[in-house]
């Protein structure tokens, strides 16, 4: 089967090869509709590439392979790129995919598709803070508008590294920023980056920087990856930089809000491509390993915003990826 997926490759001319800085940028923007496709452009990836095709973003650690997100390709062709790099990584692990790939993985190669933890969109044209369940959101912003907070939107630096670095201190992982899952606040590529900064007394509290999501060159949402906010400032600047942004983005007629990804938010239902053994692993350390993130305060703050929930996976070849997955907290730095 190998041998007739390499022939089928070679007449096709989808020989694996190498993109330029430029023809990645502009695949990113014709097919960069996932949450985390601008991030595969984040320092130390590496990537397979099919010409005329797309590309899959990764990084390796412990010898093991990790995918973040789908390909950034046309979704017809998933299943031949996806074909190509099991054949060059067959023990690969999938982070943050769609149902889609899992199908194709597990259908496919007889890989594992276990839920990793939701995603949440907002329809931003029917966007508005009313509701008795957005009520956290309401008292945010009257807090933050009695005690003076201001939101502006610019690009250059302000205060972000000393805030950053107080907001890392105050963190379960203290050692270093996440990456991988969350890309680095320091990107050489940063075009359609949009930043919103809060002001008390003249000076930033706190900021948040959101990514671009692309469907055939065209921004259809944006998703908040960065966020940081002084250490002794109170709780809610996040809700009021979000509800500023969204107004603009609303104005501007984006069409959507992503979230983005919440870790280990999971339906109890067990799916029949799922690793039993797993799941139940991954509901254990929601539970019990909020030393190590906070996977519930993430998920109730951004379960104010009453988006629509989507389920996203991992792929992996073994029930229990044991290994695999303490390379993975290793990669993203949480270990």
């Amino acid at each position: 089967m190998a041998d007739q997926i390499l022939a089928l490759d070679h007449a096709l001319g989808l020989e694996s090869g190498h993109f330029g800085f430029s023809e990645r940028v502009s695949l990113l923007k014709q097919y960069g509709v996932h949450s985390q496709s601008f991030s595969t452009l984040q320092p130390g990836m590496q990537y397979f590439d099919l010409p005329g095709i797309g590309y899959i973003a990764f990084m390796r650690k412990w010898g093991g392979t990790f995918v973040l997100s789908d390909p950034v390709c046309a979704p017809e062709n998933f299943p031949v790129i996806l074909e190509r790099f099991h054949q060059r990584y067959p023990n690969a692990c999938y982070i943050q995919v769609s149902r889609t790939v899992v199908d194709i993985l597990h259908l496919r190669f007889g890989l594992y598709g276990t839920q990793f933890g939701s995603e949440s969109r907002i329809d931003l044209q029917n966007w508005s803070l009313s509701g008795k369940k957005k009520q956290i959101l309401r008292t945010a912003l009257n807090q933050a508008e009695k005690t003076g907070v201001t939101v502006k939107e610019r690009f250059s630096d302000d205060h972000t590294r000393e805030i950053s670095e107080a907001w890392i201190r105050t963190r379960k992982c203290k050692s270093n920023e996440i990456r991988f899952l969350i890309r680095p606040m320091e990107m050489d590529y940063r075009e359609n980056e949009r930043h919103f900064y809060a002001y008390e007394d003249g000076k930033a509290v706190g900021f948040i920087y959101f990514d671009p999501i692309y469907r055939n060159n065209e921004i259809i949402s944006y998703v908040p990856n960065i966020s940081r906010a002084n250490a002794d400032f109170r709780q809610g600047i996040f809700y009021t930089l979000m509800a500023h942004a969204m107004d603009v983005f609303k104005a501007e007629g984006v069409p959507y809000l992503d979230l983005g990804l919440i870790p280990l938010s999971l339906d109890a239902k067990l799916e029949s491509q799922e690793s039993r053994l797993l799941k139940r692993l991954m509901h254990l350390i929601y539970e019990k390993g909020n030393f190590l993130y906070n996977f519930k305060g993430l998920e109730f703050t951004k379960s104010r915003f009453r988006g629509e929930n989507f389920k996203t996976y991992c792929c992996h070849k073994r029930a229990i990826p044991a290994l695999e997955f303490l390379a993975m907290f290793k990669l993203t730095r949480l270990l």
